[in-house]
């Protein structure tokens, strides 16, 4: 048994000052106020968190890498970041690809699934992998390869460095990857975009709408054949006109459709996040860093996004200047949240931690509450992370 004393608890619906959590069993087994006395364990297992915040461990659904790793890197590139995503308060995270050749795609496939076959014990939990898809409309490309990219139907063409391939071999990897990639973000206006994500619903995954010039119609039309997410709300998509509202008015309007959004004030600005969320339950917005191998690095470092060579600045750029990603960490943009954008520390955490956990199916999780999964951030008078805990295991402690 361990006891985490005096903090103050970001419970679902209030804040509870000098509160205490008693784990066992890789679960919350009670939360007390500070006035109801606790016995302290006989092994030593407590803790006195006095002055500090307690809240449930941060869920990133859309995430390319952290620490100078990108997801694409090799076999233990999804591990790394597992290990690496707990020092900025992480417990889950579903490990984000770009569009790549389908060889790249197993092998990235491959790194993810053996990271969730045998988890590290000091590792964030390794969700199933996002696929920022090779269905995604040129136009709206951003930092993903157009070189990888492909019509829905079978059009065969070279890749960079001579790589041929096909839509259908594309299907083929995504459909061989099982379990372990989750959510597919395409562009519903693709010439067979609709019957693509009829087809990937019908084959277990997750539709996310993304990258996309998508008018509103188009969008409602994805809705309707079974797409759930929207890809980073308001970037790489057309910009909502009063008279064409595209995918972002569907995204804002359609309770069918959870969003994400980037919240480090340079992707989206507060005001515009504060819209969303007057637009939207808060239960329908999960906030996310779309990190890359830049994140946590200084600012000018060098890093790579999908072999592609980013630098370290404001947000993460590719050599030609194009935003590519982020260089943004969970902490932060809980820190975001309670700040520029004014939401109390209990809808924060509902973006950050709640919402994407109940979106990804984590039962039991993204909660301060008896019973509820043991995945834990502690955080400083700054919000800055002192310790993270998964599963009732600490796994990173700040010196």
């Amino acid at each position: 048994m361990i006891v985490l004393a005096g903090a103050d608890l970001v419970l679902p619906d209030r804040v509870l000052d000098h509160g205490t959590l008693v784990l066992e069993g890789g679960r919350i087994a009670d939360v007390a106020s500070g006035t109801r006395p606790i016995e302290a364990p006989r092994d030593g297992g407590y803790r006195d968190l006095r002055g500090h915040l307690v809240l449930p461990g941060f869920v990133d659904v859309h995430v390319h890498g952290v620490l100078g790793v990108d997801t694409l890197d090799g076999d233990d590139a999804v591990g790394a970041i597992a290990r690496g995503l707990t020092r900025f308060g992480v417990t889950a995270f579903c490990p984000t690809s770009m569009a790549c050749p389908p060889d790249a795609l197993r092998r990235f496939v491959s790194s993810v699934r053996r990271a969730r076959e045998t988890p590290d014990p000091l590792a964030a939990r390794v969700l199933p992998a996002h696929l920022e898809s090779n269905f995604i409309n040129p136009d709206w490309a951003g930092a993903q390869p157009v070189g990888c990219l492909r019509l829905p139907p079978s059009v065969r063409s070279a890749a960079p460095g001579g790589q041929e391939f096909s839509a259908d071999e594309v299907l083929l990897a995504i459909d061989e990857a099982g379990a372990d990639l989750g959510t597919v973000t395409l562009a519903p206006e693709l010439a067979g975009g609709l019957d693509l994500v009829r087809r990937l619903v019908s084959t277990g995954h997750r539709v996310s709408l993304g990258h996309s010039g998508a008018s509103y119609d188009e969008a409602m039309e994805a809705v309707g054949a079974g797409a759930r997410q929207v890809t980073h709300l308001f970037n790489r998509m057309s910009p909502m006109h009063h008279r064409e509202p595209g995918l972002a008015g569907a995204a804002l309007e359609s309770d069918d459709l959870a969003v994400e959004i980037v919240c480090d004030g340079y992707h989206v600005h507060a005001a515009a996040v504060r819209v969303a969320i007057a637009a939207k339950d808060r239960a329908r917005i999960m906030a996310v860093t779309d990190g890359t191998a830049g994140a946590g690095l200084s600012r000018g470092s060098r890093a790579t996004l999908g072999g592609r060579p980013i630098t370290v600045g404001e947000t993460a750029l590719l050599e030609d200047g194009t935003m590519a990603g982020s260089v943004l960490t969970m902490d932060r943009a809980f820190a975001f949240l309670t700040g520029p954008a004014g939401l109390s520390l209990i809808d924060a955490a509902q973006l950050c931690a709640t919402t994407p956990a109940r979106e990804m199916g984590l039962q039991g999780h993204g909660v301060l509450a008896a019973g509820a999964a043991a995945d834990l951030v502690v955080l400083d008078g700054r919000l800055r992370v002192v310790e993270t805990w998964v599963g009732g295991r600490l796994v990173f402690a700040a010196a």
